[in-house]
């Protein structure tokens, strides 16, 4: 059964793991709570259970699409200034080294240079919201960098490539963050960050596939666009995930507030 493909809010650093009593207990803040539940509902709103999934996340940027090989990659806590536990935190998914084979000779055959690497550890764009989403860890996983330029057009044409995936088995989930601007919070954040994510919002879900990715190419023209995103790398998964959705129908499938910030999910397929 075909997969659709997944953008997500992965959230903020070990948001939602942040009882030292038991660091492997989903505890957030309740302001976190609504993001929680929506990735530990994750996988049992999809039409089957995948086989693997692909995930790119905002926090690895490469000269070229890279894919993760290892069979078991460690965890990489590329956060900063959180309890000592949460850097202890354990997710021990295997990974999925024919899928990241697979996905890059799609991308090589839709004329993308690709690399591969084994040795980097799994950082917290895929760990913090997969350990919420599968905190049994029995879905092997590949990872799939961004591509340093940072073009959405060229992000777009790589989901596409990637799309043939979604009828192999495979999730393939963007994990990043739909408003990620770190030096605004609060009251002052409110009504731009909504007014971005209601612009973005209607882009995403437009009903013709070409105009939705011609709408959200073109993201930096929408209302508070660098407010929302001073630097684009945490939007970028999206590109892959729209692209990868192909002409599925889109939808929003999460919506919460955090940090003043609205923050939305999207769904293709």
């Amino acid at each position: 059964m075909r997969q659709p493909s997944l953008f997500i809010p992965h959230g903020g650093g070990p948001c939602f793991f942040m009882d030292p009593a038991d660091p492997d207990r989903v505890q957030s803040d309740p302001m976190w709570q609504p993001m929680q539940a929506y990735l530990s509902g994750l996988i049992a709103d999809l039409p089957a259970r995948p086989r693997a999934i692909l995930l790119v996340s905002g926090h690895w940027e490469a000269a070229d699409f890279t894919v993760h090989v290892g069979d078991r990659p460690p965890l990489l806590f590329d956060y900063h200034g959180f309890p000592p536990h949460t850097y202890q935190l354990r997710w021990d998914a295997p990974g999925a080294p024919d899928v990241a084979r697979r996905a890059a000779d799609l991308l090589r055959g839709a004329g993308f240079a690709t690399r591969e690497e084994a040795a980097r550890g799994w950082d917290h764009g895929v760990f913090i919201p997969m350990k919420v989403a599968l905190p049994d860890a029995d879905i092997p996983l590949a990872q799939l960098s961004l591509r340093r330029d940072l073009d959405p057009a060229v992000h777009i044409a790589a989901g596409r490539a990637l799309a043939p995936l979604r009828d192999e088995g495979v999730l393939i989930i963007g994990s990043g963050m739909s408003f990620h601007n770190l030096r605004v919070r609060g009251p002052q954040a409110i009504a731009p960050s909504t007014a971005w994510d209601y612009a973005l919002t209607a882009a995403v879900t437009d009903a013709d596939p070409d105009q939705r990715a011609a709408r959200v190419a073109a993201w930096a023209d929408l209302p508070h666009a660098r407010f929302a995103h001073p630097r684009e790398e945490h939007l970028l998964p999206l590109m892959v995930a729209l692209g990868a959705g192909d002409r599925s129908a889109a939808t929003c499938t999460h919506r919460s507030s955090v940090l003043g910030w609205t923050v939305s999910g999207y769904r293709f397929g």
